[in-house]
């Protein structure tokens, strides 16, 4: 299949973040497998491939990272990503080693505190919500996932917003950087200064939080190294809370969007799930993946080099009509199963999958308790930027209480 098409696939590109999908629907129907030789990668669009791409974790390594951005990738990536960047067999005793403090047992038993800091964030945002426009993402997506995995790691309280402030300032990008910026290098390195404190203290007297789970988690007297501990806890702040801050707000935006579809979630709580897996299908927080190439991979009559970067799209796969009725349709509910790729598959399934999905229903399921109606103020809403997430910095909303 030749690659003759005009589109070009800029991550980077702003009019590119405001809607990707007519671009994405033009690289599965022209250029299954693209090539941009200026940033040097190809890209696989179609769902079948990018299932495949996912799959196949020997031919396209993990080992230098996930993100087409220089600086994170190479490989000291997993120092920050954690197994997230690395291949079997260390990726698999890392993860496996990390399971055994990040059970679903432990997920489980976080619900309850997850719920009030779920109140807690919500009270505060309806509060000033009064009669007037509030920003959903600063004054509730934006805080709670951050302050779940300070929960689950035991960061005391008093240090959750500078924690929080300090995970935003690793995600920013400026327009048009291409890279990871200085200011979000200081970051991740006040950050890991300061993760590096608690492991310290957690070594001198343990507690019953993640951090000190995973410094006692041991396979016949394997045990994690203070680094590994780190990047994990690293790992957490990056994918976990980001990418559930714009699950929240892409539910909420494409709520408001498709408002006969929200009134079977006003009408029956317990279908916030349904609402919830759309979402994760319809426009997804993750939309874009690196990967690798060890060997060689031929693909569509083309053969792809050792060490070339191949993106995979989950956001472009959830979007094809080879597998999805009306794709472009947002329908709570819906048919979706096995088909959906948010958390990845194979090998590397996020193994934060469980606690994304809980976060999710119960801070949208406590949020259609209080309200029976909400609007975005879709003038002033802003877009995040960012080569591989898709979601809000700001969403502002007015809100009609029950």
């Amino acid at each position: 299949m030749t690659l003759t098409s005009d589109v070009v696939l800029d991550p980077y590109d702003y009019d590119f973040h405001e809607d990707p999908y007519p671009y994405y629907k033009r690289l599965r129907d022209e250029a299954p497998l693209y090539r941009n030789e200026q940033l040097g990668f190809w890209a696989l669009s179609r769902h079948a491939d990018v299932l495949q791409g996912f799959r196949n974790s020997t031919t396209l390594s993990n080992k230098f990272g996930v993100s087409l951005d220089p600086v994170s990738r190479g490989p000291h990536a997993s120092k920050t990503m954690s197994f997230l960047a690395m291949d079997d067999p260390a990726h698999l005793r890392l993860r496996t080693l990390v399971s055994k403090g990040f059970t679903p047992r432990r997920i489980r038993e976080l619900e309850p505190r997850v719920t009030e800091l779920t109140l807690k964030h919500l009270d505060t945002m309806l509060e000033k919500a009064g009669d007037g426009t509030v920003d959903y993402v600063a004054e509730f997506a934006g805080k709670l996932p951050m302050d779940v995995i300070s929960e689950l790691m035991g960061v005391p309280e008093a240090d959750r917003d500078r924690i929080r402030a300090l995970a935003d300032g690793v995600m920013h990008r400026e327009d048009g950087i291409t890279d990871v910026p200085a200011e979000a290098i200081e970051a991740s390195l006040n950050l890991i200064v300061y993760y590096q404190d608690m492991v310290a203290e957690r070594r001198k007297k343990l507690t019953d939080d993640l951090t000190s789970a995973l410094l006692e988690a041991e396979i016949d007297g394997d045990r994690l190294t203070d680094d590994e501990v780190l990047g994990f806890m690293f790992l957490m702040v990056i994918a976990g809370n980001e990418t559930t801050t714009k699950l929240l707000a892409n539910a909420a935006f494409w709520g408001h969007k498709n408002p006969d579809q929200l009134t079977q979630v006003y009408e029956d709580t317990d279908r916030v799930p349904l609402w919830v897996e759309e979402t994760l299908r319809y426009d997804t927080s993750s939309q874009i993946l690196a990967r690798t190439v060890v060997g060689e991979l031929t693909l569509y009559d083309t053969t792809i080099p050792d060490g070339d970067v191949v993106l995979l799209l989950p956001g472009s796969a959830h979007r094809d009509e080879r597998v999805f009725d009306d794709p472009d349709a947002y329908v709570i509910g819906r048919e979706i199963g096995s088909k959906l790729m948010s958390f990845g598959s194979g090998a590397h399934f996020c193994l934060g999958a469980h606690l994304a999905r809980m976060e999710a229903r119960v801070a949208l399921t406590e949020l259609f308790r209080r309200i029976r109606g909400y609007e975005v103020d879709e003038a002033n809403a802003v877009r995040v930027h960012s080569s591989n997430v898709r979601g809000f910095a700001h969403l502002p909303i007015t809100v009609q209480l029950r």
